[in-house]
This record gives C-alpha cells, sequence and structure tokens, in this order.
C-alpha cells in the first residue's frame, strides 16, 4: 500500500465514508483534535500521578529554646524552617485515583489504536492531520507539566 492524497477515504467505519473535499476537511480536522485530545490525556495521566501540593510556608518557631551555653548562641536546627509533611491519603482515595488512572489509561491506549488505524487508511491528509494534532497537542498542553 501507498499513500494517496485523494478525497475518498473510508475510515475506521462503514458509515465513516468520505466523498469529497469538504468531507476530507471535516475528517482531518476531526482527527487532528482527536489528536490534541491524545495528548491532554498524556498530561492528565501524569499530573494524577502526582500528589497534590500545597504551597508550604515555612514556619519558624515562635519561641525560641534557652540558651545552653551563657554565650547565648543559637543553634542552627533552632533557626531552620521546618517543613510540614504531605499527608498520606486513605486507602480508600488511593483505590479511587488508582481506578481513574486505570479508566484514562484504557481511554488513551484505545484513542491511539484509533488514530493509528486512521493512520494506516493510507490518506496523505488524514496522516498530516494526527501529525499535526500531535504537534499542536504537544505546544499547548506539555508546558502545563511545568507547573505541575
Amino acid at each position: 500500500m501507498t499513500f494517496e492524497a485523494g478525497s475518498r477515504v473510508t475510515l475506521l467505519f462503514d458509515f465513516w465514508d468520505v466523498h469529497g473535499p469538504a468531507g476530507m476537511v471535516l475528517s482531518v480536522f476531526v482527527v487532528l483534535l482527536l489528536t490534541v485530545f491524545y495528548e491532554l490525556l498524556k498530561v492528565w495521566k501524569v499530573r494524577l500521578g502526582k500528589p497534590l501540593e500545597q504551597p508550604t510556608q515555612p514556619t519558624f518557631p515562635l519561641t525560641l529554646p534557652p540558651p545552653l551555653h551563657s554565650s547565648d548562641s543559637l543553634s542552627e536546627s533552632s533557626l531552620a524552617p521546618t517543613e510540614q509533611a504531605a499527608p498520606t491519603p486513605s486507602p480508600m482515595n488511593r483505590w479511587r485515583l488508582h481506578g481513574i488512572q486505570t479508566a484514562m489509561h484504557i481511554l488513551q491506549v484505545t484513542l491511539g489504536y484509533i488514530l493509528m488505524l486512521c493512520v494506516m487508511s493510507y490518506n496523505t491528509w488524514i496522516f498530516l492531520g494526527v501529525i499535526l494534532g500531535s504537534v499542536l497537542g504537544y505546544f499547548i498542553w506539555f508546558p502545563l507539566l511545568g507547573q505541575i
């Protein structure tokens, strides 16, 4: 099989039968949006895997410990900010999170195979729609990973 640049193609199912340029433009747009959503799912999955980080302000002791020596020097440990440990999620919340991650993984794998089958139609325009959707999705969503 070779790639062709025609405007007639059947994608995935018999009812998605493209017969003209308008249908091809619409189909490329739908495939592009599906690919952007696929990239968003990848970011969401990474986000769900990280614990919620609350902005922590270092807390300083309100009272100073009494000096141990007559030189009245403070130890480094009494002046160092203390960090508060993140609360551990309950087992029920961990199972719920794992269930959500599993559902997102199933959705991501299914959407990936659907996009692969679209590319296997060997239509140049559909192939370019998947590539451009991946580029656009990466450009839009992956900067959000730096904010997580």
